[in-house]
């Protein structure tokens, strides 16, 4: 008998344990208008802004190189130094290339020397021939030396021109007026022109006027155009927000990962100096802007009732779980379907409007309304047309929690 009491008691405790579950996990009915936080539709302005990271540069940056090789033997100019054009900004050691003049100012003499000697074999030649003790040949030959000597003097001549060039090419100066941003190398250090032009300085031609280079998607380089205002923030100013104006969208793109971009230019006004080359500029462009239309908040588009919600969505699942779908279902599909179509437009290139679905309360139910939507700034939306108003009532979270899945297969008892 103690055996059978304590196994009933056993099972009793089990079931019980069984029933608080499944008591618990049952979701709690709650009544609509509590269950649901609701945003008020008003009207009021929108703009609508793209977004992207950039980086400040002068609009003209000037990299000064050398053409010759040498080792740097005076310092001229140094970082954040305002230089005049024509002005000295280093000096190479010009020992090897005054040599390489010296040497060629010999071959140029040593030519010369040749011609005269030159010309007068073929004067001495001419007069020869005349009294007829030489030949044809002979002076022909002597005519071939003379022009050949001078072509050398003129070989000789370009050398030393050349080379004379290249020993004013020791000193460097400045191109232009501006300020030095970057020094590249210091006293001592040997510059090697063999294979390509080292650069030396770079000079900033006027800092009070800047550029912005900022990469922008694909998706929104189609709403960008010249003329444009922008606003962007430094981190060096948090605080402080900048002004600027698209200038150019540059048609070269740029694919990194399959992603690509377009480099937009904007240009900023920096006449009090406190930008400076190098910043991460953060842009936000202007591409539309509306004013006294109707909101709608997105998190409202965003809104969809869950399974256990009441109205038309819990219909939709009973039907579903019967294995049939509801009434209304192949006309929301049907219009799903246009909706679709008419956002993808006619192909032929034109704009066509996006549609969004909000949900109203209605008689305790929860109401579908298709609304056409237009411009964003990623908090409201405009509507443009649609069965709602100023002051209209649209769901924007379900505040009931998610019911709870089940714990899985029931317990065996024995």
């Amino acid at each position: 008998m103690n055996k059978i009491a304590v196994r009933i008691l056993l099972i009793l405790l089990v079931l019980g344990a069984l029933g608080a579950t499944a008591w618990w996990l049952t979701p709690k009915k709650t009544a609509p208008e509590k269950r649901y936080a609701t945003a008020t539709l008003e009207r009021g302005d929108i703009t609508q802004t793209v977004s992207a990271n950039g980086t400040l540069n002068p609009v003209k940056l000037v990299n000064v190189g050398s053409q010759v090789s040498g080792i740097v033997k005076k310092l001229y100019a140094d970082f954040n130094d305002h230089v005049e054009a024509g002005q000295v900004l280093l000096e190479l050691d010009p020992a090897l290339t005054q040599a390489q003049l010296q040497q060629s100012m010999a071959n140029v003499s040593s030519a010369n020397a040749a011609l005269e000697l030159a010309l007068a074999n073929e004067a001495r030649m001419r007069k020869l021939y005349e009294q007829e003790y030489v030949s044809r040949q002979e002076l022909d030959q002597a005519v071939q030396a003379l022009k050949t000597a001078q072509a050398q003097v003129a070989l000789a001549q370009a050398q030393a021109v050349r080379d004379r060039t290249n020993l004013a090419y020791t000193v460097i100066r400045s191109p232009v007026t501006g300020v030095v941003v970057s020094r590249e190398v210091d006293l001592g250090q040997t510059v090697a022109a063999s294979f390509q032009t080292p650069n030396l300085f770079k000079i900033a031609q006027d800092l009070s006027k800047m550029q912005i280079d900022s990469s922008y998607a694909e998706a929104d380089v189609g709403h960008i155009h010249e003329g444009q205002p922008a606003t962007f923030r430094v981190d060096a100013f948090p605080s402080r927000s900048f002004r600027g104006e698209v200038r150019q969208v540059r048609l070269n793109p740029t694919t990194q990962q399959n992603v690509v971009t377009y480099n937009v230019v904007i240009s900023v006004d920096n006449s009090d100096k406190i930008l400076m080359p190098g910043m991460t500029a953060y842009v936000s462009i202007t591409v539309d802007e509306r004013k006294d239309v109707l909101l709608v908040p997105n998190a409202a588009l965003r809104f969809r009732p869950s399974e256990s919600g009441s109205g038309t969505n819990k219909t939709r699942a009973e039907n579903r779980q019967n294995g049939a779908k509801s009434p209304d279902s192949k006309s929301h599909d049907s219009k799903s379907q246009a909706a679709r179509k008419d956002m993808r437009g006619s192909g032929k290139g034109e704009a066509s409007p996006m549609m969004g679905t909000v949900y109203t309360m209605e008689n305790g139910q929860l109401k579908p309304v298709r609304v056409t939507i237009g411009i964003t700034d990623n908090r409201v939306t405009e509507v443009l047309a649609g069965d709602i108003k100023e002051g209209s009532a649209v769901i924007v979270e379900d505040l009931q929690p998610p019911a709870k899945g089940s714990t899985g297969p029931g317990m065996r008892l024995f």
